[in-house]
């Protein structure tokens, strides 16, 4: 089974149309919502892309406000099942060596370890987590530590397949098909 972990770069595309919202929103009506999560940090970040596109004029008032219902319904109020990950002091501990080796920014890097963390749990039950992102430095650093990664901005013959082809899904016409 596959879970889905979103990084805010990619979740972001369910609450405002971008390349790749597609992609997003067909994960959201085709994967039961208990295997889809995020950090909490990333919820937040949402919320800030919202309000950042709100500002200047990309999103209109109206937008913003049913934008941010949907993401309360569907992420912070986990009303959906959608799972947030708590941020502890032990995994921004534990995130530090990343920033180091794979030069990213804090928030990146503990969303990064807390993937690893996650993937590890789910191999113990023969499940696989695939983080959900469209940063490309996330991407690369979760790629060189074995994580498998799906970027909704990118046609599905440049991700680098088969390394990163989710058995028992196949991917037609940039829509990935359960």
């Amino acid at each position: 089974m596959y879970y889905f972990y979103y990084d805010a770069s990619a979740l972001v595309k369910r609450y405002t149309q971008e390349l790749g919202s597609d992609k997003i929103n067909f994960l959201f009506a085709n994967v039961p919502h208990g295997r889809l999560m995020c950090l909490i940090l990333g919820a937040i970040e949402v919320l800030w892309v919202l309000v950042r596109k709100r500002n200047d004029s990309r999103l209109t008032n109206d937008d913003f406000r049913q934008a941010g219902i949907n993401l309360d319904y569907e992420v912070i109020d986990n009303q959906s099942g959608f799972r947030t990950i708590p941020v502890p002091n032990s995994l921004i501990w534990r995130s530090m060596d990343l920033i180091e080796i794979h030069s990213l920014n804090s928030v990146d890097a503990i969303v990064l370890r807390s993937a690893l963390d996650i993937a590890a749990g789910c191999r113990d039950t023969n499940d696989e987590l695939v983080l959900v992102a469209s940063d490309q430095r996330l991407l690369r650093a979760a790629s060189s530590e074995e994580l498998l990664v799906f970027n909704p901005e990118i046609h599905p013959e440049q991700i680098g397949l088969p390394r990163h082809n989710l058995p028992g899904c196949r991917f037609q016409k940039f829509r990935l098909v359960l």
